[in-house]
């Protein structure tokens, strides 16, 4: 850049295209001196004098440079290595494309000169500059190089364990050292998750490798591939972190423990079990690090919402939810316990493992091994004078006979259940063992909740249905969104998902008919005729219609002939 634009000030740029006022440009001055290392166009945005787009438009025509959505292109990991780390996150920068000796860098402030020159030299390649919008350059830094540096780990991990015997084992036991393979590999691996919003990390031995994969968005994705040689080790590693047994091989284990990433707490569950060619094991992230949609009704519709709210009114009783692992039950609770807590009660929650900590919330966490099971952990909270009790998961008759007669003598008690839908929850709670007049007079209402991916918002097409399609979405429907691909969704054509829930209020009918036998399918009908129940496959077809996800999914969610 020619020394003219190095000594033009973005200040009076902004002036000049009308943007700001003088009195403005001096009150973000004066908010630079308080607040120091900001820059000027960053300040003025922050004072909300300006908006972002205003000041990408403006540096944009003054320096003749792109403005691009990172979030719609192909990133060269590359080229992203060219920079290191630190330096990115220091300037906000990140390399994207690299061709014939010129390196595409997308920055948030391409004033910064000398941030430009030091990359320049470091690289000792010519550059070419692009904009973006600050947040969204900032998530595609953490997210870039969270994949480098996995995929760097896990490239050193495999040399160093090249040339070892299948029956060698590293030295993992060396705690505080993080330059360690084995340590360094776990961590970028947990981050990898993190970053992705990935539920899970599967750990899986083969004959002549180990692959590591990740459950995003409710699909399982490769990820990359290990030495055999490592793959003792790295269980070991996991295990130790656990306070698992390291020399016990031969039969399934469980642990837990706790790992700070991107500033952030987050609890991992671990499962290990034994396979043929060496023990599996499955990490899963229990931080909550996602986006909810519409978190100020739980994630809820305002339908359903308000159903919620009706029952959050009770003085006592059970509110079950429902729905298969992954299904974001657990996620849920926390969010309506924070907002109980608020009021002047005594919640208590026994939990396997506990998930999240929760502030003012009493949380006890299940210890088999002491003794401390579901049951003799509830039966001692309904000794701490309770209000609010919350069983992570009805499991057994025992379980569920304590929840039922602490809802009952004066509680109001939430768990999750197993089940298809709201209306099967009751003939799962008598096939346990309960009596039909204790599930009566106990239940609240019966949430079930599902998981749809949602698509992707940067590469979803839109189409004519098929006619197979139109058997589903209804014959008024003339379009409906497809899956694509792109980068900005790993070419999975989703991006995050959204709750549909069936909210099932237990009202004077619905207790007579529990007394008297009724099928599942006659409550069902009943809540949909009488109290206007959305059915999970109503909730499902609605998000197809509105272009949120696709056929493809609801087939997941609702059984169509």
């Amino acid at each position: 850049m020619d020394n003219n634009i190095r000594n033009v000030r973005i200040g009076d740029v902004l002036k000049e295209y009308g943007y700001v006022t003088e009195e403005q440009i001096s009150a973000a001055l004066a908010y630079q001196k308080e607040h120091k290392g900001v820059r000027l166009g960053a300040a003025l945005t922050d004072m909300g004098f300006i908006s972002e787009e205003q000041l990408l438009e403006a540096l944009s025509t003054l320096l003749q440079v792109r403005i691009i959505d990172i979030s719609t292109i192909e990133v060269d990991v590359e080229a992203v290595q060219k920079i290191p780390r630190q330096l990115a996150e220091k300037y906000e920068m990140l390399g994207v494309k690299q061709v014939e000796g010129v390196l595409t860098i997308v920055l948030y402030d391409p004033l910064n000169f000398y941030a430009i020159e030091d990359i320049r030299q470091l690289t000792g390649m010519q550059l070419e500059i692009c904009l973006s919008g600050r947040s969204s350059l900032k998530n595609a830094i953490g997210y870039y190089y969270s994949e480098v540096e996995a995929r760097k780990a896990a490239s050193v991990a495999n040399e160093q364990f090249e040339d070892l015997a299948l029956t060698d084992e590293f030295n993992i036991e060396e705690e505080g050292d993080d330059d360690t393979p084995i340590i360094n590999l776990l961590s970028r691996l947990i981050d990898r998750a993190y970053t992705t919003n990935a539920s899970d990390i599967h750990i899986e031995p083969f004959e002549d490798k180990t692959t590591v994969r990740m459950r995003i968005d409710g699909v399982i994705v490769e990820f990359v591939t290990l030495q055999k040689n490592l793959h003792a080790s790295l269980i070991a590693r996991i295990k130790i972190l656990g306070n698992m047994d390291i020399a016990e091989r031969r039969i399934p284990q469980d642990g837990h423990f706790r790992m700070r990433v991107s500033g952030e707490y987050v609890n991992i569950r671990v499962s290990v079990i034994p396979t043929v060619f060496g023990e599996k094991a499955v990490l899963r992230l229990l931080g909550n690090n996602s986006n909810i949609d519409y978190p100020e009704t739980f994630g809820m519709h305002e339908e359903d919402y308000k159903k919620l709210r009706s029952m959050l009114g009770s003085p006592n009783g059970i509110i079950y939810f429902t729905g298969p692992t992954g299904s974001g039950k657990t996620t849920t609770l926390y969010m309506i316990l924070t907002e109980l807590s608020k009021r002047a009660v005594n919640i208590s929650t026994i939990e396997d493992p506990v998930e999240k900590n929760l502030p003012k919330i009493n949380q006890m966490q299940v210890n088999n091994q002491a003794g401390l099971t579901f049951e003799i952990g509830l039966r001692a909270l309904l000794r701490q004078d309770p209000d609010i009790i919350m069983v992570c998961e009805t499991r057994d008759v025992e379980t569920a006979s304590i929840s039922v007669r602490s809802a009952i003598t004066g509680h109001l008690v939430f768990s999750t259940l197993h089940t298809n839908d709201a209306s099967s929850s009751i003939i799962r709670l008598e096939d346990m063992g309960l009596q039909p007049y204790m599930v009566a007079n106990s239940l609240v209402g019966i949430i079930a909740q599902r998981l749809m991916r949602k698509i992707c918002p940067d590469c979803g097409e839109e189409t004519i249905p098929t006619a197979e399609e139109r058997l589903i979405v209804g014959e008024d429907i003339k379009k409906i969104m497809h899956p694509k691909g792109c980068p900005q969704c790993n070419y999975t054509g989703y991006r995050g998902r959204i709750a549909i829930h069936e909210v099932l209020m237990i009202d004077r009918t619905v207790r007579q008919m529990i007394m008297d036998g009724a099928s599942a399918e006659a409550i069902q009908d009943y809540a949909v005729e009488k109290q206007k129940m959305n059915t999970l496959k109503d909730a499902g077809l609605s998000m197809v219609r509105e272009g949120v996800t696709s056929v493809e999914e609801l087939k997941k969610v609702a059984y169509y002939k």
